[in-house]
């Protein structure tokens, strides 16, 4: 067990920092006489934070050059035990995102479940209001923490180094500390029951973010603000590897695809969480020292309506964080399976960086009811529509690749047809949400829910589902078990439709969101809603069967099971430590189908001989 020793180096030196900042905390508190409580969780926190990271690594292997010292090199090598240390190998990072992220996922969906027991009919069942408010509130925001960053954070990690012909991200070590501020997010997260709960869900408006009781909406701010940092780090990174680490001949015009929506949607992660940062800041120094940037006191108070605007100039460009890495994927996908080149490959690029664009000045059609200037109504009605432009020209990029082509139905074929049916339908109902007479009489009903669940679970989610069967037997070396994938695949599109599409029955009739009961004629309804629902949780054991059986008695995985042409798969399964033995030498584009003298590489790795076991201990 001498592999966990980093992680116990981790716990004790953050429980330190903790004593450290808290001893700092009372020492302020005691002298200016504010509350001691959340200054003192606040800075005990920064500082368990600090020591969390130099336990588990970060001090042998970085910090010591800070102050002189001669740090430790870095050893990416071993088995199990490189998951559980400061390990700069993009590959480890990658798995270490995703496990994380999954583990986070299946509790949120489990919070999902309680929320449709409760709503299962009208009356009060098995919740109290605050309670089912902070239910709603966790599982909304472990939601969007997974949908943000398991494409971006995990999937891209492991495959953009490979896919660019690179043998690692630019910034190795700032990556390994994106991934290990990611624990006590969660950490926090899951603590905040403990502490009172947060009811404000995952936009903690004030003043209720800063007025309710209890410190678990101050760890959730805490929690926030920390993921925050993480795509900051991420976002710089992965714009440095992709513009500066492509392999000599990959020009801009032989980048794949999915590479241009990674480099968008870091873009949109560097610029604009620094803008939720503020916020959550701000909102912090409110709640915890008596700043007034969003309570009005006197003549010298805040606003509120300042956060939600500033909140939204990121939030809603998140959504582009996670749809913008989901689209590449999709035209990867199809343009695999279904054996054609990319169809209009520079105008599916141009579209990208279009919605990366406009993205970021559509955020006001979030606050159409929130008391703003009627005047700013229009504009940003036409830009929201505006949007929807280039995003129906990446759907028409996609169907076109697909149209007579020689389709290969494999389980992440179906799910990239899956995101198409889904997102389609996100797309047209928030058509309905970009105008602002329909949106006024719609705004906080289920109409809002459904769409949004088709936008973030419907695009983003089942993309995270396509991505793991397309990649899984590069990441693991194993294969998965096709039909079970298939049934999977399958079970999910109908259940999830069956869900959603029903939401939008009582969200046209007015039913509110984010309330535990409601009126009776809504129960029968709603009592399908939660039936659906609990068949499409049901669905998720056949991925958690076919990935414990597939990673314990899979049959070895060839090194191109799909005979893709991208870089990632032209190395061994799973790929060695430094990714190639040679820089690979880009030789044409990526999408080369149907024409056998299109290369778009040349590795001097030697597949047709390839020893995965020889590999490996080369590897470990």
């Amino acid at each position: 067990m001498t592999g966990l020793i980093p992680i116990v180096n981790g716990l004790l030196f953050a429980i330190i920092g903790f004593v450290i900042g808290a001893g700092i905390s009372l020492g302020i508190t005691s002298i200016t006489g504010y509350s001691t409580s959340q200054p003192l969780i606040t800075l005990g926190y920064v500082g368990a934070l600090i020591g969390w990271l130099m336990g588990i690594g970060m001090w042998r292997t970085w910090a010591k050059e800070w102050f002189g010292l001669t740090s430790v090199i870095h050893d990416n090598s071993g088995k199990w035990k490189r998951y559980f240390r400061f390990c700069t190998d993009h590959k480890v990072i990658g798995i270490q995102y995703l496990v994380l992220l999954l583990v986070v996922f299946l509790l949120a969906g489990a919070l999902s479940v309680l929320m449709r027991l409760e709503l299962a009919n009208g009356e009060q069942n098995i919740m109290s209001a605050n309670v089912y408010n902070s239910v709603m509130s966790l599982h909304g925001i472990m939601m969007i923490a997974v949908a943000v960053a398991a494409l971006l954070g995990g999937f891209s990690n492991f495959v953009v180094p490979l896919m660019i012909g690179a043998k690692d991200v630019a910034f190795p070590r700032i990556n390994a500390l994106s991934v290990w501020v990611v624990p006590p997010v969660a950490v926090l997260l899951l603590l905040t029951p403990l502490f009172g709960g947060f009811d404000t869900g995952w936009t903690a408006y004030p003043p209720l973010a800063t007025k309710t009781p209890g410190n678990g909406a101050l760890l959730f701010e805490l929690a926030f603000l920390t993921f925050g940092v993480s795509s900051i780090l991420g976002g710089v990174n992965f714009i440095a590897t992709i513009v500066a680490m492509r392999a000599p001949g990959m020009t801009w015009g032989r980048t794949p695809i999915f590479i241009w929506s990674v480099l968008a949607a870091a873009i949109i992660a560097l610029i604009g969480t620094q803008w939720v940062a503020y916020a959550l800041l701000m909102l912090i120094l409110e709640r915890v020292v008596g700043m007034h940037f969003f309570n009005p006191v006197g003549e010298v108070g805040g606003n509120a309506l300042l956060y939600e605007h500033v909140f939204w100039f990121y939030s809603h460009p998140a959504v582009y964080i996670m749809a913008l890495p989901a689209f590449g994927l999709l035209i990867e996908i199809i343009s695999t399976f279904s054996r054609k080149p990319v169809f209009a490959y520079k105008w599916a690029v141009k579209a990208l960086f279009a919605i990366m664009f406009l993205g970021f000045i559509v955020w006001a059609h979030h606050l159409f009811t929130s008391g703003m200037h009627e005047w700013l109504h229009g504009p940003f009605m036409i830009l929201t529509e505006a949007i929807s432009v280039p995003t129906g020209l990446i759907f028409l990029v996609a169907l076109t690749t697909l149209w007579r082509g020689k389709l290969r139905l494999k389980t992440p074929m179906l799910f990239a047809l899956a995101i198409l049916f889904n997102f389609s339908i996100g797309g047209l109902t928030g058509i309905f949400l970009a105008d602002a007479p329909t949106d006024i009489q719609l705004q906080d009903t289920y109409f809002v829910v459904a769409h949004f669940h088709y936008t973030i679970v419907g695009g983003e989610v089942f993309a995270i589902f396509a991505a793991i069967y397309y990649w899984f037997p590069k990441i693991t070396g194993k294969m998965y078990n096709e039909t079970l994938g298939r049934i999977h695949a399958v079970l999910m599109l109908i259940t999830f439709n069956l869900t959603f599409m029903t939401m939008f029955i009582p969200g046209t009739h007015g039913m509110g969101r984010r309330v535990a009961t409601y009126p009776t004629e809504f129960s029968d309804i709603n009592g399908l809603v939660s039936i659906f629902a609990y068949l499409m949780a049901l669905s998720f054991l056949v991925f958690i069967w076919n990935l414990i059986y597939s990673l314990v008695k899979g049959p070895k995985a060839l090194p191109n099971p799909w005979e893709s042409k991208t870089l990632e798969w032209q190395v061994s399964s799973p790929p060695p430590e430094e990714n190639f033995e040679t820089i690979p030498s880009i030789t044409g584009v990526p999408y080369g189908y149907g024409d056998p003298t299109v290369q778009h590489s040349t590795i001097k790795q030697d597949l047709k001989n390839f020893d995965s076991k020889k590999i490996n201990e080369v590897e470990e």
